[in-house]
């Protein structure tokens, strides 16, 4: 059997003066129920045993404050309802055995920490607000339900030290540090608002398990959501708006990540760091400042249908970073959609391209390789496929509809294509300075300029391939050398093509002209200038120069037969 006790500020019939006298005299029975008239208690609870506190009255009108220390300390089974809770330069409540209720109770922690569930509790915290300090769940089980967390000094919610805890429907704002960091613990959070956050919003570390569904984080100064340290987890139907990267993932961090959206992020929106993996899917990217979807130094996401349109950048692996791309459709980027640099390796596969300023650049050295299949690059205003360095390009399945270039490769690249096509481009293929150039199968139609253009020093071996309504088929440059084998030029163009005798044509079907040229020379080098200030010591071969030395003012005048005097 329960029983009652009442307490009211000033004592009276058959009440209590002070709170902590109820608490005392309640001591000896089994379970105890305390209930609270409005008022300010300025004293410390500690509650031991089956006990219930109760404000009567509107909420927020009973108000614990000692002057310093804890406002509440809880052993055994307690429960608390509807009072404001203040505690100053310690643990504000302070669960110290046993299992502890908060419903409708708003803590303040003044230089301390709101709740302290310590390990082997359990606490339920809901419909409760909790200001300035943080919750921390330091081995022990929660449960947090439709509460608000406020300017919080550091974490808003800590989840430490293998607790496991979940919270539901709960709004967190102005964190100093992160709105919830699980460290060698798990934590499942689902309907949460997170915002004014100044670092990561949700931070994963240490081992830690991480489970995100429906939320909503905005305005981060830092990351969104943040898994480092080898941490684990489920993220999935939560949509990010206004942080400086939307996920972070790094050191052996390994989430999966479905249905998420994050718009207007300042810098990414996906950022694999070094260690970092990951799995991605049906995630959208919307006006990334920066780059929408990252990885490198030695990181290994797993994308696969993401859709990124707006921004800079849409993907980039860089300094030896990886990835595996699939299903990506990318539009109105002011840059490349897709970059890989510096060591990295990427494989792409059903990648759409629309309106970018570029789509596939590659740069770097031999260990800088990408495979790409099945891929669609639309009205890009400069090159649609672009090989740099040494990097290694291999490409099958490729259509690309208006660009200034289809496939480029230049300096000493690689760029091998099997069954690709170019249409309404200025120049369909091009190879230029000592690159490589490998086509099978190639269909350039409606080049404004040249189907497939040599030059330089590069290599091409070109076999099966046809080109069609084309100002010129095939041109080949300087001392651009290879092989053009079972191809064929057709339409109404100017020439089939122009070559500079180190071009081999083998059965080249077309009934345009095909212009035999020599191959360019080198041009002499410019005369050497000798500067003498001195005197007349020359250490080189010159001719037709003037010389003058030991003169504070000279004069030159031409003739009448145009001879310097």
């Amino acid at each position: 059997m329960v029983r009652r006790y009442v307490v009211a500020p000033h004592g009276g019939r058959g009440t209590y003066g002070d709170i902590g006298s109820a608490l005392r005299s309640a001591a000896r029975d089994r379970a105890a129920r305390i209930e609270i008239r409005p008022g300010r208690y300025e004293e410390t609870l500690a509650v031991h045993g089956t006990v219930e506190l109760v404000a009567l009255g509107e909420p927020g009108s009973v108000v614990v404050s000692p002057a310093q220390g804890s406002a509440l300390t809880a052993s055994g089974a307690v429960s608390v309802r509807g009072l404001v809770l203040v505690g100053r330069g310690a643990d504000a409540v302070d669960c110290r055995a046993g299992a502890l209720t908060l419903d409708g109770v708003e803590v303040h922690a003044h230089g301390g920490v709101c709740v302290h569930a310590r390990r082997g509790t359990s606490v339920t915290l809901t419909n409760g607000q909790f200001r300035y300090g943080r919750v921390l769940f330091a081995g022990a089980t929660g449960v947090v339900e439709r509460c608000r967390f406020v300017d919080a000094a550091d974490n808003a919610l800590a989840v430490i030290e293998g607790a496991r805890v979940t919270v539901r429907d709960s709004r967190i704002e102005g964190s100093r540090i992160h709105g919830l960091r699980v460290s060698d613990a798990s934590a499942t959070v689902t309907g949460c608002e997170f915002t004014r956050i100044e670092k990561a919003a949700l931070a994963a570390d240490t081992r830690a398990e991480l489970v995100v569904a429906h939320c909503t984080i905005t305005a981060v100064h830092a990351d969104a959501l943040y898994f480092l340290e080898q941490s684990r987890g489920l993220v999935h139907d939560t949509r990010v708006t206004d942080a400086e990267n939307g996920i972070s993932v790094e050191s052996g961090a390994d989430p999966v990540v479905r249905r998420c959206v994050f718009t207007g992020c300042r810098d990414t929106g996906i950022n694999v760091q070094p260690a970092g993996r990951g799995t991605f899917e049906e995630c959208e990217v919307v006006d990334a400042g920066g780059v929408s979807v990252f990885s490198t130094g030695g990181a290994t996401p797993r994308i696969d249908g993401c859709r990124i349109s707006g921004g800079n950048v849409g993907v980039a692996v860089m300094d030896k970073g990886r990835g595996d791309f699939a299903r990506i459709d990318i539009e109105r980027l002011t840059s490349v959609a897709l970059r890989v640099r510096d060591g990295s390796r990427a494989v792409f596969a059903g990648v759409d391209v629309r309106r970018c300023a570029a789509g596939l650049e590659v740069l770097g050295d031999p260990s800088t390789t990408v495979e790409l299949t099945d891929a669609r690059f639309g009205d890009c205003s400069m090159a649609a496929v672009a090989a740099g360095g040494r990097s290694r390009i291999a490409l099958r399945d490729v259509l690309v509809r208006g660009a200034l270039l289809g496939f480029g490769s230049v300096e000493e690249a690689q760029l091998r294509l099997r069954d690709c096509a170019a249409a309404g481009v200025r120049v369909g293929a091009l190879a230029s300075g000592t690159s490589t150039f490998e086509a099978r199968g190639l269909a350039v139609t409606d080049a404004d300029g040249v189907g497939l253009l040599g030059r330089d020093s590069a290599f091409l071996d070109v076999a099966a391939s046809r080109f069609a309504d084309c100002a010129v088929g095939i041109a080949a440059q300087g001392e651009s050398r290879g092989r053009v084998a079972d191809c064929s030029v057709t339409g109404t163009g100017n020439q089939a093509a122009q070559r500079n005798g180190l071009i081999e044509l083998v059965s080249l079907d077309t009934s345009l002209p095909v212009v035999e040229s020599a191959p360019e020379t080198a041009a002499p080098p410019p005369a050497t200038v000798v500067n003498n200030y001195y005197g007349p010591v020359i250490n080189d071969a010159v001719t037709n120069c003037q010389f003058f030395w030991n003169n504070t003012r000279v004069i030159q005048r031409t003739d009448r037969n145009g001879a310097d005097t």
